[in-house]
Parts: C-alpha cells; sequence; structure tokens
C-alpha cells in the first residue's frame, strides 16, 4: 500500500548541509500498522512528511497503492491534498474557535461534498472514537484525549488509503497515552487502515506494531516485527535502544555449529552465543549481547553442564512492582538480571548468573 524506495533527503542550515534521509527502503502492506521508530534527529518525520507531501525529497520514489506520488527520475510531486491520506500531528492542529462537529467536518467541506454526506460520514466518524455526544462542543473544553480523538477523526472521517500519525501521543499523561495507544490499536484493527506512525517511544512502538522500522541517522537498521526487533538486535544500536541489554566486547575463536551457536572469548571468560544475522571470522572482534530478563539468577550453587554460567556478586537492586532488577559485578562488568518481584537479594550476596546460549546473540558493533 505504501512503497518508499531509494528516498534521500538533506537540508541546508548555516553549518552546512545535513543528510536527514540516506536512502531509506521500506513498505508498508494493505491494511498494516507499521512503525518508524528512533531517536530524535533520524529521519522518522522527515519520511513521514514526505509521504505526507509536506516535503519534497531530493531523490527516490514514493507509491501510494498504485500511484506514483513522487519520483525524482520522472518529476512527479503530487501535492499532499491530493494524496488521498488522513493524518494527526503531535500538536493536534484542531482548530479552538470551531466545535468538535466543524472541526470533523472540515476535510468534507474542503471537498465540497453534500450536506447529508458530511453529516452522516461526521457522526460516524464520532462514534468510531466515541465522542458522538459531544458534537456541540467548542474545542478548547475537551481534555486532551478528547482532542486527540477529534484530530483522529477528522483524519479519518474522508476515509483515506492511508492514515499518517506523527507522535499523536507523546503530549499525553503516562496513563492517558497507555489507554489511547490500545484505544488506537483496537481501531486500526477494525477499521484495517493502512497506517505509518513514527514514535521515539519504544514501549508504544513495541504494543501497537505490525511491524517496525527502525533508524538511526537518516538509515534504516532493521525491520521486523515487534518479536523480531526486540528478540533478535542486528546491531549494537538496536539491541541498546531497544529495551535494555547488556551488550560484552568479545572475540571469535570457533566458527559457529549447524545450529549456529559459536564460541567467544570475553572478559567474562568463554561464552557460546547464537549468530543469527551474519557470517563472522575466527579471531575477529564481535558483540554479544543478552537482555536483562533472559539471565536466569541463583544462590543455590552453579548449575551443573550448562554453558554461559557467570559468578558475581549484587551491587544493588531496583524495585519495579512485577519484577525486581538486579545489579550483578562479575569480574570488572556489572550485568544487569530481572528476576521475579519475590527474590530477595542483599547487596554483596554471591550469586550465580546462567544466561542460555539461545538468548546469547551475536550482533555486529556500531550504530549504523
Amino acid at each position: 500500500m505504501i512503497r518508499v524506495e531509494n528516498l534521500k533527503k538533506s537540508f541546508k542550515t548555516k553549518e552546512g548541509g545535513v543528510e536527514a534521509l540516506a536512502g531509506i527502503n521500506f513498505e508498508v502492506k494493505q491494511g498494516s500498522f507499521f512503525t518508524l521508530l528512533g531517536p530524535s534527529g533520524c529521519g522518522k518525520t522527515t519520511t513521514l512528511r514526505c509521504v505526507a507531501g509536506l516535503e519534497r525529497p531530493d531523490e527516490g520514489e514514493i507509491y501510494i497503492g498504485d500511484r506514483k506520488v513522487f519520483s525524482s527520475k520522472e518529476g512527479i510531486f503530487v501535492p499532499g491534498n491530493k494524496r488521498d491520506i488522513g493524518m494527526v500531528f503531535q500538536s493536534y492542529a484542531i482548530w479552538p474557535h470551531m466545535t468538535v462537529f466543524k472541526n470533523v467536518a472540515y476535510p468534507l467541506k474542503a471537498r465540497y461534498r453534500p450536506r447529508e454526506e458530511i453529516q452522516a460520514k461526521v457522526q460516524k466518524a464520532l462514534k468510531l472514537v466515541g465522542l458522538e455526544e459531544l458534537g456541540d462542543r467548542l474545542a478548547p473544553r475537551l481534555s486532551g484525549g478528547q482532542q486527540q480523538r477529534v484530530a483522529l477523526a477528522r483524519a479519518l472521517v474522508a476515509e483515506p488509503q492511508v492514515l499518517l500519525l506523527d507522535e499523536p501521543l507523546s503530549n499525553l499523561d503516562a496513563k492517558l497515552r497507555n489507554q489511547m495507544r490500545w484505544e488506537l490499536k483496537d481501531l486500526q484493527d477494525r477499521l484495517r487502515t493502512t497506517t505509518l506512525y513514527v514514535t521515539h517511544d519504544q514501549v508504544e512502538a513495541l504494543a501497537i506494531s505490525d511491524e517496525i522500522a527502525l533508524m538511526n541517522r537518516g538509515r534504516i537498521i532493521q525491520i521486523g516485527t515487534p518479536q523480531e526487533i526486540y528478540g533478535s538486535p542486528m546491531n549494537e544500536f538496536a539491541a541498546d535502544f531497544i529495551g535494555a541489554a547488556n551488550i560484552i566486547h568479545g572475540q571469535l575463536i570457533e566458527r559457529p555449529d549447524a545450529n549456529g551457536r559459536a564460541r567467544v572469548k570475553t572478559p567474562l571468560g568463554e561464552l557460546r552465543a547464537t549468530q543469527k544475522w551474519r557470517q563472522y571470522e575466527v579471531g575477529k572482534e564481535v558483540l554479544i549481547a543478552f537482555r536483562p530478563e533472559e539471565v536466569l539468577i541463583s544462590t543455590q550453587g552453579q548449575p551443573a553442564g550448562n554453558d554461559n554460567v557467570l559468578r558475581g556478586e549484587v551491587q544493588g537492586f531496583t524495585y519495579l512492582g512485577e519484577s525486581t532488577e538486579f545489579h550483578v559485578v562479575v569480574g570488572e562488568h556489572k550485568i544487569q538480571a530481572k528476576a521475579d518481584a519475590g527474590i530477595l537479594l542483599k547487596r554483596g550476596a554471591s550469586v550465580y548468573l546462567h544466561i542460555p546460549v539461545e538468548d546469547c546473540l551475536l550482533i555486529r558493533r556500531g550504530e549504523v
């Protein structure tokens, strides 16, 4: 439904040119929820604005459905109001002097639709977002969550091919953001509107996306499902940006076996790790990454016959309600291990850490 090919965009500043997009490629399937995720300045909003027709790329092509809406080679640039899209901005951008009904009706009035059609479609859109009783209320008299629903209804009222959302929940408090996150995903599941979403919030992206494109420095680092992005990061940036990760430098001392498992020499001792993404040469420096919740912590003595068992000392812990995060010193390294909240360990306690080989991943160094 959305296809972006070799998209490039630079901006001129007083200090010179800034490369915002360095030739990115991705495809959003019909009816799916696709998220551009990354830190501030990575190019995700610029990408969204290019798809929306609010920015003109320097190079590349953009398709919405079967229609080519931008091509640098062919000189094609379809204006945003001709692209059959709905968009929700971070600031909501609703008009304070208008009622809820008039705000939502605006896209249809701009298209000179008949009054009866406007009435029916606005009521349908308001019902979708749970505001059917507030059509006569002025926008400033709404809560933040209600204003966000108005912006969403306005984007949906003309039944666009594509819905574009630019960090729409970032101005809400934590509890309301969590509520709106589930409402937004539920609405998208019911309507099956192809959605391109921008956020820097990792939890948000993991919770609502069908697929995620992780971006950094104008490039796409990795594309995959939330489970793939979190469970199988490709490089150091992906492992470190999404959630928490223990990252250990090492040297490959044995080629991976048929199951992709390799031996790595590290400052913590020899570890066995799983290779998923690329081939590494024996003797080369590598990185090992594993999540805190994948570390099994024990005080009962070293497990018999298990690989990747480390002995350490509890330096501190953080109680998180549903779990406790322990900071364990092994040699000169600090390892994070997340355990059940019922496990009580004092500072200075001697413990064993076991990292399952399948959760101990070989990854690339660097940010791109």
